[in-house]
């Protein structure tokens, strides 16, 4: 079952304090990103925020589940979706704690590639 857009937009909007907040469809699901960083995933109206210590701490009693099957166990959040503060900083903390995103390098275009002709004799 796929998550409903409201349900997204309510997580985002929970979130927002945490700093620039975007929402992106993927695979029929939905990635949450904060300044840049993919920090969460809304599968089947529920969320999944990437796991971190700081985040772990922040918590306490963490509930891990995988997103979708095959995925890494994230911190599964149920209780405190209505707790904008608590949510905000959560995201904070795992966005402090993530990684910087690697740079995708840039295809090269074949057609504005010199071709070179090879002569057979």
């Amino acid at each position: 079952m796929a998550s409903d857009l409201s349900f997204v937009d309510f997580i985002v909007d929970q979130v927002k304090d945490a700093g620039q907040i975007v929402s992106k469809k993927m695979f029929g699901e939905y990635a949450i990103y904060c300044n840049g960083k993919i920090v969460a995933l809304v599968c089947d109206n529920r969320l999944f925020i990437k796991p971190t210590e700081g985040g772990r701490k922040w918590i306490g009693n963490v509930q891990e589940a995988s997103a979708y099957p095959g995925a890494k166990p994230s911190f599964l959040i149920l209780d405190r979706l209505e707790d904008k503060e608590w949510m905000s900083h959560l995201v904070k903390i795992t966005v402090r704690e993530l990684p910087e995103p690697k740079i995708k390098s840039k295809k090269k275009n074949v057609s504005s590639q010199k071709k070179v002709r090879i002569n057979k004799k």
